[in-house]
């Protein structure tokens, strides 16, 4: 199994953003997958296209834009990056995203953070921790420690 530090390293992580659009919250995210190595630029259109589709805000102030399925080839190696915002993003219906995680997964081996993530903002209190946290070392802790909740 893929650690989560193998797949999301602390120089991607950004804490404390200014309030912005979802639209530029979710070309923040791709570029950093592109600035990272994970994927081509052009998987920030098959983000845009996913978030056209269907909104890729999952609930309890967590958004996790992606590619559509036919962006695959574009996804270099599996990555997540993740930026705070303390005001949070409209994410439109009344939801507000206050962590926003872009992903690129290159087979199944994202599905391990992904389940820790998901196990972890079950949890509002640990979104509350994500939301507050101050450095990249904390949000990672809070990902891995919540998933055992």
């Amino acid at each position: 199994m893929v650690k989560t530090n193998e797949i999301l390293k602390m120089e991607n992580i950004i804490i404390g953003k200014e309030t912005e659009t979802k639209q530029e919250a979710i070309e923040r995210v791709g570029r950093m997958l592109v600035s990272s190595g994970y994927t081509t630029p052009n998987y920030i259109e098959g983000m845009r296209k996913r978030e056209a589709e269907v909104s890729t805000y999952i609930g309890n102030g967590i958004a996790i834009p992606h590619g559509v399925n036919e962006y695959k080839k574009e996804i270099i190696s599996t990555g997540l990056v993740v930026v705070q915002y303390p005001d949070g993003v409209d994410f439109g219906k009344g939801n507000t995203a206050y962590i926003v995680i872009g992903i690129a997964g290159k087979g199944d081996e994202h599905l391990g953070i992904l389940k820790k993530i998901a196990l972890t903002v079950q949890y509002k209190k640990n979104v509350e921790h994500l939301r507050n946290a101050k450095t990249a070392q904390e949000i990672v802790s809070i990902i891995e420690e919540g998933a055992k909740e």
